[in-house]
């Protein structure tokens, strides 16, 4: 995404994402959550409409802790396709919603989904591809590669001359330990 270090600092929408999130690694189930999410969410659309409707996503989703998406009954999907501040697709709702159940039931075995990665890094991105297709719904290259690049998990969020770079590699991210390509 080496175009998103030319366009996105100073930007009005891209330059707080990509300066101070994007490519820094994330160990909270609510974060890695709620970038699952916008990453599904972004399915079909530009970035740039995810991150104006990120906020109103964020307090739609009560904060993407797991445990209470996960527990989201039918009138919480009809909350969420009534509300005109988010991005109302029934089949990427409720592909977070099943996400976020499968996030808290990784947790007898791993402790967290972070710890889920944990587990599996390192992959290329293809086998990282594969076993989240056979784990979590609404996934594909795109989305499983944008994900794990903004988590730390995949390396190529910036080029290597980009000032933000330095300060994640500060940060030692999963993909520096391992294959990760």
């Amino acid at each position: 995404m080496s175009g998103y270090c030319d366009t996105a600092p100073g930007h009005p929408v891209h330059a707080s994402y990509h300066d101070t999130e994007y490519g820094f690694p994330v160990r909270d189930d609510p974060v890695l959550l709620e970038r699952f999410a916008l990453e599904i969410m972004q399915a079909g659309l530009s970035w740039e409409i995810t991150l104006k409707k990120r906020a109103a996503l964020f307090e739609a989703f009560e904060g993407f802790v797991p445990d209470q998406v996960a527990a989201y009954d039918m009138a919480d999907r009809e909350r969420l396709l009534a509300n005109p501040g988010i991005i109302r697709n029934r089949l990427k709702i409720d592909a977070i919603i099943r996400n976020a159940g499968i996030i808290c039931a990784l947790r007898p075995d791993y402790g967290s989904f972070a710890g889920w990665l944990d587990a599996h890094h390192p992959l290329e991105k293809s086998a990282w591809v594969k076993l989240f297709k056979k784990t979590f719904s609404f996934t594909g290259g795109e989305i499983v590669g944008e994900l794990l690049m903004s988590t730390g998990y995949l390396p190529g969020a910036h080029r290597a001359d980009c000032p933000i770079q330095a300060r994640i590699l500060a940060q030692d991210p999963p993909w520096r330990r391992g294959a990760g390509t």
